[in-house]
């Protein structure tokens, strides 16, 4: 596992004078998974997938295979928790009604949606039937006919094998579901629909036994995990799926939280996500009596303190790598669930992340490298050096968010380095990420340097993701005044390379900007009133059209705050600042 970290400067670093020389320490280095020896092992590695992949379709889409399926019928299932999350009642409204909205895309499927050819996401969170809660939260006797009978369409439209609806995390997804929605399903069905529903729950386990983990990427293991342990723990014959389940989640969670907390895919999205499976998978075992391996209690107490570390002052997630803001109540219940304590920390060296609090303001910094990860649905974004910022309950600063709809051209744009608060040159991105979300280019190195003194805080930055295309070395430095009211920047680029320069700040929906006639300042307003004035030197300040995809599933419209210039022979600096304008007392 790749160890990052960001050293403690013994002198501080003025607030935006040019340091000397390169302004690093060969002690503040930090390497991420960028070099490469791992661009050559994982693309290793993801030539093993594809051929695996090729291996299993030819051997489990064979119309024989699902004879090797066959095996007793469980008589019952045993008892188990509930499902404990709330569900959307709209959306269950929505399903009952024959349309299916999920990522941000509605299919309307009458009779069946079994049929139904849409993207691969899509089709995962069909199969997957976590919506099952959705229904539930109707509590009609109507919602449970229509779960039966999705379940039982299921059931006859995939006797085969599928490569997405067996795929083994949407099907560990799908047992899990089924376990917990088990009365939910069963409470006044037929006879008939009881055994249907055992002897599906029965072939499944067989087949994720037989293929777990698969090639599968890291954070998609622990839903075959978690499928495993509640088929397990449901089904009495089942012992060995609870067992197999047990021993994956032990070998993956050491590999998949660093030491600090973070998940390796470096995303908020993914760290409140396996939180609240691995919260689950707790509350499953103390049902059962169950001894909670350490591994599972540990990585909990790590991802929820980290999952503290990368929410606003509104109580939502910042936008990094493929996350959107989620919901507060959700992010506070799932804390709950899983019993954390602990404060979030100033710095998180090995996900490659600072965070600054001074008075009502949070800055988020990325100081990290783009994870390498295989394709999933959290995929890693070229926002290496961007930041987030708010003021109390209030967004001003933001990454563009996390595209979740079916529209490939849309998901490459919100993971470009320009729909993120960082400096683009000649519209490249700092990474260069492929459309399937494989990262074919990243920085080979970050660099982290922090210092506070007497509440003051100053980080320093730097990457090379555009050495190689470029010749250039991008650094920032941030540093926040111990008031909150005062936070200033330094964006530097030193070689010989590129044309123009775009220093870019995305601007939430909620604030309104407007530049002021002397061209170097722009006014902001928050929604409540509060207000702000950014001033830089160095560039032509201009504001530009936006997009904001930080609510899951909707699109709106903002605004950026652009620095734009041309690269001389001296490279190029540019000095930023937003202060908070004093509050107006009424007359």
């Amino acid at each position: 596992m790749p160890k990052t970290s960001c050293a403690y400067e013994t002198e501080p670093m003025s607030p935006l004078d040019g340091a000397e020389g390169n302004g690093f320490e060969p002690s503040d280095l930090y390497t991420h998974t960028g070099s490469a020896g791992s661009a050559f092992s994982a693309a290793v590695e993801r030539s093993l997938w594809k051929f695996r992949a090729r291996i299993e379709a030819a051997l489990y889409g064979n119309p024989l295979y699902p004879f090797f399926l066959v095996g007793k019928t469980p008589r019952r299932l045993e008892a188990t928790p509930a499902d404990p999350w709330p569900g959307d009642r709209k959306r269950g409204e929505a399903i009952l009604d024959r349309a299916f909205p999920f990522l941000g895309v509605t299919v309307r499927a009458d009779p069946s949606p079994w049929q139904v050819e849409a993207d691969p996401r899509w089709l995962a969170e069909l199969h997957g039937f976590a919506w099952l809660r959705d229904l539930r939260a109707i509590g009609s006797d109507a919602a449970r006919r229509r779960a039966r009978e999705l379940v039982v369409g299921w059931v006859e439209a995939n006797r085969a094998w599928h490569p997405i609806g067996w795929r083994a995390d949407v099907l560990g997804t799908r047992l899990a579901s089924w376990v917990s929605h088990g009365e939910f399903l069963c409470a006044s069905a037929e006879d008939r629909f009881r055994k249907s529903f055992l002897a599906a729950l029965g072939r499944q386990v067989r087949h994720l036994l037989r293929t777990a983990p698969g090639i599968l990427p890291g954070p998609a293991r622990i839903a075959v995990a978690k499928g495993l342990i509640y088929a397990g723990a449901a089904l009495p014959t089942q012992e060995r799926a609870l067992q197999a389940g047990l021993h994956l989640l032990e070998r993956e969670l050491p590999r998949q939280v660093h030491p600090d907390g973070g998940h390796v895919s470096r995303s908020p999205a993914v760290q409140l996500t396996m939180l609240r499976d691995l919260a689950e998978i707790r509350l499953l075992l103390h049902a059962m009596h169950r001894e909670v391996p350490n591994a599972l209690q540990t990585a909990m107490d790590r991802l929820g303190v980290l999952l503290r570390f990368f929410r606003h002052g509104d109580g939502r997630l910042a936008l990094f790598n493929g996350a959107c803001e989620e919901e507060g109540w959700l992010i506070d219940m799932v804390l709950t669930r899983a019993e954390v304590l602990g404060n979030p920390p100033r710095s998180a060296p090995y996900s490659g992340f600072e965070r600054l609090r001074a008075g009502r303001t949070l800055v988020l910094f990325d100081t990290g490298v783009p994870a390498s990860v295989p394709p999933g649905n959290q995929q890693p974004h070229a926002g290496t050096l961007s930041f987030e910022m708010s003021s109390g309950k209030e967004r001003l600063v933001v990454n563009c968010g996390a595209y979740v709809g079916g529209q490939e051209e849309w998901r490459e744009i919100i993971r470009s380095t320009a729909a993120h608060s960082t400096v683009t040159v000649d519209d490249k991105n700092s990474s260069q990420i492929a459309s399937d979300g494989k990262v074919r280019r990243r920085p080979s190195q970050v660099l982290c340097r922090r210092d506070e003194r007497d509440g003051n805080v100053w980080v320093e930055g730097g990457h090379d993701g555009y050495r190689a295309p470029l010749g250039l070395i991008h650094r920032r430095r941030l540093y926040l005044a111990a008031n909150g009211e005062d936070l200033r920047g330094e964006d530097r680029l030193e070689g010989l390379g590129g044309s123009r320069f775009d220093v870019r700040f995305h601007l939430h929906p909620g604030v309104s900007a407007s530049l002021a006639q002397d061209g170097f300042t722009v006014l902001l307003r928050l929604p409540k009133g509060e207000g702000w004035k950014f001033h830089a030197i160095g560039g032509d300040i201009h504001l530009e059209k936006s997009v904001y995809l930080g609510e899951r599933g909707k699109m709106q419209r903002s605004e950026q705050i652009v620095v734009s210039g041309m690269l001389a022979e001296s490279a190029a600096c540019v000095k930023w600042a937003f202060r908070r304008l004093p509050t107006q007392k009424p007359a």
